[in-house]
């Protein structure tokens, strides 16, 4: 990108993080506006304790905190330190506790951190104002500690003025100019500041910044308390601000801080503190800074009973005094970054803690710069919400949810309670009426499994794995009897949540998608490809399938809304391609299995004779009197006819398939089968196994790159990765021990060294093992075939399947 006239609204620490992060990039036309003084700014960074707990089950989140310590180490303000390396300290009040916590140990040699599980005398050895009777152990995170933002931002400030940014304190915006969807000029009470592209970092203040431009930012602020103790007699010799580990006490919803001869005190355990963006007031305008609500000793009655239990000094000390500080949530706890789909321009870097401020800012920067970031932020991506989040009813209702859930034990399949039933498909009477047991993807309810089935777990008793613990959580022996029943007999499977539906169309459509794409997408009318879309930077955006339909007209299938909105961003201004999103308005269905060419041709001896298609071919047609358009293709294996038609016509297209299958046998079969069967197959899942970080070369998807084309997106950058050689390689590894299964993220060794880490994680009934795909280091691929998994700190053996074994598996 060469260069332009950036703004960036808000001076916290992740506004300053941005602006000098693009000023290292070479980015020079930069203002800062600040509505607050600088650069105690009167926002979350402003008052925020400063724990840096990096480590977690999301890689992203753990990446993003990891940047920021390291970048914080690097600046100092005045001789005095922007990070204290104290370390942290998570302990267990319960055994549940302390077995998540040797999981999470796992995940940290995933994600490349150093942390150890210590006994409760270990504990307070670390720390010993820890009352280690209270506890079963805990996680020891050396690299973790305290930030102070303001002296980095200080810094970052200083750097970035060097550079010739402008920073512009008590500047408040007033509007933002938006001609043809592109962001033009922001105006402020200082004046009008041109602007090619817009940054919004104004914390809580986001939502009203968004609402200038029509872009719905869905965060909810919340009120935390945070309360400082008085001294305490342990700590009368302290000189440093902190020298000891942080505490996170997550059994009781509560973390700890040393602050110089006190201790800082924060707690979730009080009931949801909700604030309205309006209610918020500007600097200057009330006794508090506007990220401060005044404390409610209430709400702190318990927790100051659990602390006392956990550090017995804090009985003699007492409290001095409180907050109610005030943070953004989210509907599903991570930020919201990234430039907006509807207007061009405007960016977002949103709903995002200290821990995670100048790691943000990093790759901001590069995303802005060079096309793409580093780290994947799919996660991220302030894109993800479909229009059903858009509503402050739903993002409201699930960001509260969040908060009142942050420190409990989450599981992969646990499934929210608020701001349901948004989205339904035309079947969902039907799955009800079969016992379906409901989780949400991308807002539809969408069937897990079906008790109506449950008959079926005697049938394949003896073929089924007993699953126990942790993988026995939202988990239903159902799952895998539907499984092997699609296998032998037919599985009618709803797929409308499954993917996004685009109709490219106009043009160029055809010249769009080969420049988008890294196949030939010139396939005769009624053909289906699957292909591939790159970044910038090589990194795969999406596995996507197109179905050519007329001779400018594309059906696109794509993961999700993250995707759809990069392919829509990818249309020039003055382009005739028209894309639309079909997905609301159609639903699909698949018929898997040994059975379901049959079914298929009972319904239509002629349309549907299996002798007449062949493995990727479409056909608009009618099955009764249903419009559907058709796709013959195979799935884990097996068997797959894929059909979708409009959502007034879903019902009756239901009711046509099971009322014609019943003579084969066929089910209702939910989305875990799905995915076992997936995963059982050796099948590559978006987002899953593979990620924008990710080349096809790495994953073994290259025989969907032809590099002959004469261009597409990223195709130099691919070229160069792959001179340059893999980082890691996707593989498939059995587990040796019949009886055990694992769930995803854990770590892969090489006799005592890290190699990796698991990606999909399922059970292969052809095998009678437990599947992984994994990401491992190319030498450990090239010279090691046996290796071993860790789940819950414990090794359990595997075995690298053979490529000669995984074409047969195929």
């Amino acid at each position: 990108m060469g260069q332009k006239k950036i703004v960036i609204i808000g001076a916290g620490v992740v506004g300053c993080s941005t602006a000098y992060y693009l000023n290292k990039m070479g980015q020079r036309n930069i203002t800062v506006i600040e509505q607050g003084p600088l650069f105690e700014t009167g926002g979350s960074t402003s008052h925020a304790p400063g724990l840096v707990f990096q480590l977690g089950f999301s890689k992203v989140l753990t990446k993003l905190a990891s940047q920021t310590v390291e970048a914080f180490k690097e600046l100092s303000h005045e001789g005095q330190p922007s990070f204290y390396s104290v370390g942290s300290l998570e302990v267990a009040n319960t055994q549940e506790r302390l077995d998540d916590l040797k999981r999470k140990a796992g995940v940290s040699k995933s994600w490349g951190m150093e942390t150890f599980i210590l006994s409760p005398e270990e504990c307070a050895q670390k720390n010993p104002l820890l009352n280690s009777d209270t506890i079963y152990g805990g996680l020891y995170v050396p690299s973790d500690g305290i930030a102070k933002p303001l002296r980095a931002v200080d810094q970052m400030a200083h750097f970035s003025k060097s550079c010739g940014t402008k920073f512009y304190g008590h500047t408040e915006v007033t509007d933002i100019e938006v001609v043809d969807d592109q962001v033009k000029a922001v105006e402020t009470s200082a004046g009008r500041f041109e602007a090619d592209l817009i940054i919004c970092c104004a914390g809580f203040w986001g939502p009203r910044i968004g609402e200038m431009v029509g872009v719905t930012i869905p965060l909810q602020p919340i009120a935390h308390q945070y309360v400082f103790s008085n001294d305490l007699q342990e700590l009368a010799a302290e000189t440093e601000e902190v020298s000891m580990p942080i505490i996170r006490h997550q059994d009781s919803a509560m973390y700890y801080r040393q602050v110089f001869n006190g201790i800082g005190i924060g707690s979730y355990q009080h009931r949801p503190l909700p604030v309205e963006v309006s209610e918020i007031t500007k600097y200057g305008e009330a006794k508090e800074m506007p990220s401060v609500k005044p404390f409610t000793p209430e709400d702190f009655e318990k927790p100051w009973e659990d602390a006392q239990e956990l550090i017995p000094a804090l009985k003699q000390a007492g409290v001095k005094r409180g907050i109610n500080g005030i943070f953004s949530f989210t509907p599903d706890g991570m930020p919201l970054l990234g430039e907006s789909q509807k207007v061009r321009g405007f960016w977002a870097a949103e709903a995002i803690w200290v821990t995670h401020s100048a790691g943000v800012g990093k790759e901001m920067a590069e995303w802005i710069v060079n096309g793409a970031p580093t780290l994947d932020l799919e996660l991220c991506d302030i894109n993800r919400f479909d229009t059903y989040a858009q509503s402050p009813a739903y993002y409201k209702k699930r960001s509260i949810e969040n908060y009142e859930k942050v420190y409990d034990i989450h599981h992969p399949f646990m499934q929210p309670e608020t701001s349901r039933d948004m989205r339904v498909s035309p079947y969902y009477m039907r799955q009800q009426s079969l016992g379906a047991y409901f989780n949400e993807k991308s807002g539809w309810e969408q069937p897990q499994w079906f008790e109506a089935n449950d008959s079926l777990v005697a049938t394949y008793e003896k073929s089924i794995l007993d699953r126990k613990g942790w993988a026995a959580q939202y988990w239903s022996p159902i799952i895998e009897a539907e499984h092997l029943h699609t296998r032998q007999y037919a599985g009618l499977y709803d797929v409308t949540a499954v993917k996004k539906r685009l109709e490219i169309s106009g043009e160029g459509a055809l010249e769009f998608l080969q420049h988008l794409t890294t196949s030939t997408i010139d396939i005769p009318i009624g053909q289906v490809t699957s292909t591939l879309m790159l970044h910038e930077l090589a990194g795969i955006k999406d596995e996507i399938k197109v179905i050519r339909t007329a001779a400018s007209t594309f059906f696109v299938l794509c993961t999700g809304a993250v995707e759809a909105s990069w392919i829509k961003k990818q249309v020039p201004v003055s382009s005739q391609v028209v894309i639309q999103d079909l997905t609301n308005g159609m639903c699909g269905l698949s018929v898997i299995g040994g059975k379901a060419s049959e079914i298929m041709n009972s319904l239509d001896s002629q349309a549907f004779v299996k002798s007449e298609w062949e493995i990727g071919q479409a056909k608009e047609g009618f099955i009764g009197n249903v419009p559907v358009l058709a796709v013959y293709d195979s799935y884990a294996g097996t068997e797959r006819w894929e059909l979708f038609t409009t959502s007034d016509q879903g019902l009756k297209l239901w009711d046509v398939l099971f009322e014609a299958g019943r003579h084969y046998q066929i089910i209702a079969a939910g989305d875990r089968a799905l995915e076992s069967l997936r995963i059982e197959s050796l099948s590559l899942r978006n987002g899953k196994d593979f990620w924008s970080e990710h080349n096809p070369y790495e994953v073994g998807l290259d025989h969907l790159v032809d590099l002959n084309k004469p261009t597409f997106i990223g195709k130099q950058a691919l070229l160069d990765r792959k001179a340059n050689g893999p980082n890691l390689l996707l593989t498939p590894l059995l587990l040796d021990d019949p009886s055990m299964v694992v769930m995803g993220y854990e770590p892969v060794f090489d006799e005592d060294k890290v190699a990796g880490f698991v990606t999909s994680a399922g059970y292969a009934y052809n095998f009678g093992k437990g599947i992984v795909y994994a990401l491992l280091s190319p030498e450990t691929v090239h010279k090691s075939s046996q290796l071993s998994i860790e789940y819950f700190g414990k090794r359990y053996t595997a075995t690298r399947m053979t490529q000669s074994a995984v074409r047969a598996h195929q």
